[in-house]
């Protein structure tokens, strides 16, 4: 299939990159700075440009089967990047397609916060409130939008590598897991219909 990945610089977009050219599928990825995936291994496509740009998410699009938002808000970023990237990457989706759509987020979002421990939660109150109020804003973009979305909500992750021992589920409780085996499971939902309209918990 032809994915087009949002984030695929972060640490669990890298994990995508590399599994999903590893079973033959084609990648074609908006990034600021090219050089942080160099050499481009073949099967990656790189368009250079900002998830603020829609002409740049536009071309992201072109000929894709399937898209992958797994961004992240980091210092280098302005606030709201996750929400307001994911709007333009919504609307072009909507006027151009393609409908699937698979949406990195976290537990602890909406309606998960009872699902994280309590000191995630007090976390989530201070020092990663803008954080979480983007990705909660994100998430009621997506839900809003008529494309055929799937959440995925990680609990803690870890660098550690695909084990294929990760469970899925909407009312999991928060615990580790690596960012290799999310990918591994967002590589599942590709085609896999099972989750359409939910968001998931994996842990």
């Amino acid at each position: 299939m032809h994915i087009a990945l949002f984030g695929a610089t972060g640490g669990t977009g890298r994990q995508i990159v590399q599994q999903a050219l590893a079973t033959g599928h084609h990648i074609t990825a908006l990034v600021r700075d090219p050089a942080k995936l160099a050499p481009t291994p073949a099967g990656l496509s790189l368009i250079q440009g900002d998830v603020q740009e829609s002409a740049r998410v536009e071309q992201t699009l072109q000929g894709a089967d399937v898209v992958v938002i797994t961004l992240g808000n980091t210092a280098n970023n302005p606030d709201k990047i996750v929400s307001l990237g994911t709007r333009h990457i919504l609307d072009a989706m909507q006027t151009h397609g393609p409908q699937r759509l698979l949406v990195i987020t976290s537990l602890g979002v909406g309606d998960s916060k009872d699902q994280v421990p309590f000191v995630f939660r007090m976390l989530m109150r201070t020092l990663l409130a803008k954080a979480m109020a983007d990705k909660e804003e994100q998430e009621q973009l997506v839900r809003a939008s008529s494309l055929d979305w799937t959440i995925i909500r990680p609990g803690g992750l870890t660098d550690g590598p695909a084990t294929g021992a990760y469970r899925v589920g909407p009312k999991l409780t928060a615990a580790q897991v690596s960012r290799a085996d999310v990918a591994a499971f967002v590589l599942t939902q590709l085609t896999d219909r099972q989750y359409l309209h939910q968001a998931i918990a994996i842990t």
